[in-house]
């Protein structure tokens, strides 16, 4: 596996490929296997794979976890070469954003509301970023995770809207074994919180249960999602609501959204259909996590 710290080295490995289809994995390290996982199917749809490991400053708020960002590169690097990757760029800080750096990206219109709201020069930095890096490890195919949805909405527009020689792929969200989305930050939640993430997950599933019982209004879903997190509680077969077993009484901390959208613009919906989907995002202390699931159409 070759590693390379500077754009003149990434553009020389890109260069000497040209003629391979490759695959790219951007990362901000902190690598567990869902990003793993998109380095498989980079490898299986591509000769080559290249990750590459940057802590974008941009994309972070101000008051947001830039400095704690756990930084784990040993343990990265080694999971990258076990998963097969062929090539690993690591540039830093300066190296993207040299001093006079000036120009940003506007996102297109899918960045509007849901993590904008809170975050709103977030998507600015990840198009920015993403965009430098198709120029600097010009590849066929670009690989993000479906957990991150609205980005992966941004990045395809962006995509689109410019006119991009790269095919941007979305890869199915890897959980851990009782449902919670797999997430760098998951390692900042204690005990009493990590059991009480599964809500997240949990909800998806108890709107997707309600839609299979012929719940079609949007409005009772989102309610029942937003029950699910806040109480702590489900729905069971009979209609009644109940606690789930081995979570502590009491739902998430807050809620920043619990919605069901069109699957390709993010706007709401006012029936189900169209592909949609549910996004999620809640707070556990200072740890903000996302979920999501997406639908076919309902007749």
């Amino acid at each position: 596996m070759e590693l390379f710290h500077t754009p003149e080295q990434a553009l020389q490995w890109a260069d000497a490929n040209r003629d391979r289809t490759v695959g790219l994995v951007p990362t901000m390290g902190a690598l567990h296997e869902g990003h793993l996982s998109l380095v498989r199917q980079a490898k299986r749809d591509c000769r080559l794979c290249c990750a590459t490991i940057f802590v974008n400053p941009t994309q972070f708020a101000e008051g947001e976890d830039l400095g704690k960002y756990p930084r784990t590169l040993d343990a990265d690097l080694a999971g990258l070469a076990d998963a097969g990757c062929d090539a690993v760029f690591l540039p830093t800080a300066e190296q993207i954003y040299p001093p006079g750096f000036s120009t940003y990206v506007q996102p297109p219109q899918v960045a509007s509301g849901w993590e904008s709201s809170s975050r709103p020069t977030h998507f600015r930095g990840v198009a920015t970023v993403v965009l430098k890096l198709f120029h600097l490890v010009p590849t066929s195919h670009a690989f993000f995770g479906q957990k991150d949805y609205q980005q992966l909405c941004v990045i395809r527009a962006m995509s689109r809207d410019l006119n991009l020689p790269v095919q941007v792929v979305g890869c199915p969200i890897i959980r851990e074994s009782d449902g919670l989305a797999m997430s760098s930050r998951n390692r900042y939640l204690d005990s009493d919180q990590r059991l009480r993430a599964r809500l997240l997950s949990l909800a998806l599933a108890q709107a997707d249960q309600a839609i299979e019982n012929g719940v079609h209004d949007v409005q009772a879903l989102q309610q029942l999602m937003t029950q699910t997190l806040s109480a702590g509680t489900v729905v069971d077969a009979g209609g009644a609501t109940a606690t789930v077993p081995g979570i502590p009484v009491g739902g998430v901390d807050s809620i920043d959204y619990a919605v069901l959208l069109d699957a390709d613009t993010l706007q709401p919906i006012e029936h189900l259909q169209q592909p949609f989907v549910g996004l999620i995002a809640a707070r556990f202390g200072s740890t903000r996590l996302l979920d999501n699931r997406v639908w076919q159409p309902v007749q």
